[in-house]
């Protein structure tokens, strides 16, 4: 998916939400726990929901291999049924991959062509070795971890260098000098939404994608006021207020509706600046 394809989507549905699709079991309404395919029912019901106003769908690896063979499955199975009822919709692999060489290479060739995923998150600490294989896919993004949304983030991303500046700006002028912002993105989290102010400023173009509203702390809002551009600019990931807003026969439904409540504030605040397409 190009870069113009998913701003024509933000400006169709008026609304920049990702939902993340972490499935876990144990939250699963009751109906559904014990089937051997829950966690396909469960994002399959979720996306139907919610895909009037998600202009991308992020599932956790972690959530999936966790469950072993049968959850790798179930992935596959979540990308394939995106893929062929929803087209239009970003899929985001959240792996936060990281190694080099062949290695690097056979993740990218795992993600982009067997997954069949338009991006994959990565973790940038062991060098471009590690991103290169993924940039060189065509119409297909990779999503850099700049600053996490996490406590802890500030143990390394937030470090000061020896020029004094922080370790995560070092990561994204380096990124910057190899991707575009046809096929690089950022990952800053909603929770230090004046940070998000700086990396804007030095990436004017690029999408963000933004973790960390809803259960964490961070804030629809916030996240527009210093993190929107022209072109909107921004992938606000909501996960758990989502996808388990309700535990019901009736859980999707009451998803789809916590969907539209927060797409419907990303309308109002995407009609309130210069939003070109």
């Amino acid at each position: 998916m190009t870069f113009n394809q998913i701003v024509h989507q933000i400006h169709s549905k008026q609304s920049f939400l990702c939902v993340g699709l972490d499935p876990d079991r144990s939250l699963f309404p009751l109906h559904l726990q014990a089937k051997p395919d829950a966690i396909y029912l469960f994002n399959k019901e979720i996306i139907d929901a919610t895909s009037p106003y998600a202009i991308a769908y992020k599932p956790n690896t972690a959530f999936y291999e966790a469950e072993g063979a049968s959850g790798w499955q179930q992935l596959t199975q979540t990308i394939r049924y995106i893929r062929q009822y929803h087209p239009n919709i970003l899929i985001i692999a959240d792996a936060k991959r990281c190694d080099i060489g062949n290695t690097a290479h056979r993740y990218a060739k795992a993600f982009y062509q067997e997954l069949n995923v338009d991006a994959v998150t990565l973790s940038p600490y062991m060098g471009m070795d590690a991103i290169d294989p993924f940039l060189s896919y065509k119409d297909k993004w990779s999503i850099v971890l700049a600053i996490t949304s996490n406590d802890t983030a500030s143990d390394f991303a937030l470090q000061p260098l020896t020029n004094g500046k922080p370790l995560y700006q070092a990561v994204i002028q380096k990124c910057v000098s190899k991707g575009s912002k046809e096929q690089l993105m950022f990952v800053v989290g909603a929770t230090r939404p004046q940070l998000l102010a700086e990396v804007r400023a030095m990436v004017p173009e690029h999408f963000l994608l933004v973790p960390g509203v809803g259960a964490q702390g961070g804030g629809v809002a916030e996240v527009a006021k210093y993190g929107m551009n022209r072109d909107c600019g921004l992938l606000v990931n909501v996960s758990r207020d989502i996808i388990y807003a309700g535990n019901g026969l009736d859980f999707a439904q009451t998803a789809g509706k916590k969907a539209e409540e927060i797409a419907q504030e990303m309308g109002r605040l995407l009609a309130a600046t210069q939003f070109s397409i």
